[in-house]
């Protein structure tokens, strides 16, 4: 018992103060947009490092803060890999400003100013981010919407969160007033929209309307 204890404590102490697993490769996971060489840069891992000395928390950590990553998990593979897989954000509208054309994901973090990719929608409010109540139930409306309604909204208009309106790529308008009932505000659009007509109200799901 005594020895293997002597050997146990012979590899950590060996792992921690040579190189015998030391970092020889980094493995990034996960990147669509983010250049990897953002990635390796925020880790700030030096290959030849112990990898028992490989902080991944902090490491983490120093990837969390690129503006588009949402989540990442950095891990120990042994004998000689760090492992980073990072979720990057997926935008979910944009809006316009002097500075560009800004994105928004599914939080409502801005966290890019770029060209959107085609099917995000724009967003019309008049404060919009994450610490804005209307532009939380703007996402929370577009979350509800399943994928052949959402394809078709090319604008998300919105005075107030009991005001919301989507406006079709076609040029049709639907009355979606607040972001309660919206699933079920959702299944009544659809076939809905199947119907003669330029203004669809569904603020009131149990009086759609029609003109």
């Amino acid at each position: 018992m005594v020895g293997v204890v002597v050997v146990a404590v012979a590899v950590v102490v060996g792992g921690w103060f040579t190189p015998i697993m030391s970092v020889r490769e980094t493995s990034v996971q996960g990147l669509v947009s983010i250049p990897e060489e953002q990635v390796l840069a925020a880790l700030a891992i030096d290959d030849g490092r112990p990898l028992l000395r490989v902080d991944t928390n902090a490491a983490a950590r120093r990837v969390a803060q690129l503006p588009k990553v949402a989540s990442v998990r950095v891990q120990r593979v042994y004998p000689s890999t760090v492992r980073v897989t990072v979720t990057e954000r997926a935008p979910i509208v944009f809006f316009d400003s002097p500075q560009g054309t800004h994105l928004l994901d599914a939080t409502g973090v801005d966290y890019a100013i770029e060209p959107p990719p085609p099917g995000v929608p724009r967003l019309k409010v008049d404060n919009p981010g994450a610490g804005d109540p209307t532009t939380q139930a703007v996402l929370a409306v577009l979350a509800a919407t399943p994928p052949p309604l959402r394809l078709q909204v090319g604008e998300v208009v919105a005075t107030s969160i009991s005001d919301i309106t989507l406006n079709l790529l076609d040029g049709r308008v639907i009355v979606w007033g607040s972001q309660d009932d919206s699933q079920r505000k959702s299944d009544i659009a659809l076939p809905l929209l199947t119907q003669p007509g330029r203004i669809y109200d569904v603020s009131s799901p149990d009086l759609p309307t029609v003109r």
